[in-house]
């Protein structure tokens, strides 16, 4: 399990992890839509780094897909770091939908994508950075935190559809808390984590082939005291940035 590809490559905790398996040795396919951004990375090691450009809320992303993996020769995990979000309280329907879309139905393409190509393969392992904001719903960021919830359960689903059709393809749900990406620029949140520290996690949860990891242990605290709070005290609590 040598072959790694991770789309959301460019930035964050997408880029930081691409580093850290291209600084352990693996073969490497780095995906994501600025083009120049996958050259820096390709140029760290040529013989073993490969990038493709793919935007995964378009229908040629599957495509662009398997091009990568053909120049990668095969791939044993499959990461997706692709993600949006933002805060609107103001409900927004331009922002909503484009969460959506790049949320659900970009995540949904390419699951289905490395799920059908692990199935013909025999064996596999999808990973995904989803967030601990699919905990609860969030009243000042509506669409990512029920995106992130549809991403936290639909990896339970495909988990349990593996073990149905007796399918060698393990799944990973990393779910950080705050990180300082582009993301979260412009706001004030606590406990932000640089993102190489959740890139360090990401990467030990995929070798040891982790079913879910909260990164890190203030955030597992917080997520088991946010499920204990009662739906109708939650919908009281004034949460802010």
């Amino acid at each position: 399990m040598k072959r790694i590809m991770i789309i959301g490559a460019t930035s964050g905790i997408g880029r930081a992890t691409a580093l850290l398996f291209i600084e352990k040795g693996w073969t490497v396919g780095v995906a994501g839509r600025r083009k120049e951004k996958l050259e820096e990375l390709r140029d760290l090691a040529p013989e073993r780094v490969f990038a493709e450009t793919i935007d995964i809320t378009q229908p040629d992303a599957p495509d662009r897909f398997h091009a990568l993996i053909q120049l990668m020769h095969g791939m044993d995990v499959f990461l997706l770091c692709s993600g949006v979000g933002s805060q609107n309280a103001a409900l927004l329907p331009s922002i909503e939908l484009a969460t959506i879309r790049t949320n659900v139905e970009g995540f949904a393409r390419m699951l289905c994508t490395a799920w059908d190509y692990f199935r013909a393969q025999g064996e596999g392992h999808i990973a995904v950075v989803s967030s601990i904001a699919g905990t609860k719903g969030l009243g000042v960021a509506p669409s990512y935190s029920a995106t992130k919830c549809f991403q936290n359960c639909y990896l339970d689903a495909l988990a349990q559809l593996a073990h149905m059709q007796h399918l060698s393809i393990y799944f990973t749900d990393i779910r950080p808390g705050f990180v300082d990406t582009e993301l979260l620029r412009g706001g004030i949140y606590p406990m932000l984590m640089r993102p190489e520290r959740v890139a360090r996690g990401i990467f030990h949860a995929i070798l040891h082939k982790r079913r879910r990891l909260v990164i890190d242990a203030r955030y597992r605290l917080l997520v088991f005291c946010w499920r204990l709070i009662p739906s109708w005290l939650w919908e009281w609590l004034p949460i802010h940035n």
